[in-house]
């Protein structure tokens, strides 16, 4: 018997979390790893692309905010 699997077929890359595995709230629940809120992380997997867009941008605001 032969198995054959298929791949989704998609011209759109997926854009990947920010998550470098360094996870660490601040005080207003900020990931000081990859500057996301906790609302965002938990969203991540349901957002299109360009939700998930619009969260890297905060991500940049918030990390030069932050000075670091």
């Amino acid at each position: 018997m032969s198995v054959k699997y298929q791949q989704p077929i998609s011209n759109v890359e997926d854009i990947a979390s920010p998550c470098v595995r360094n996870c660490c709230l601040n005080e207003v629940d900020i990931c000081l790893g990859c500057f996301r809120h906790i609302d965002e992380i938990m969203a991540w997997r349901q957002l299109d692309d360009t939700g998930k867009r619009a969260v890297l941008a905060q991500c940049q605001e918030r990390k030069q905010q932050l000075g670091i």
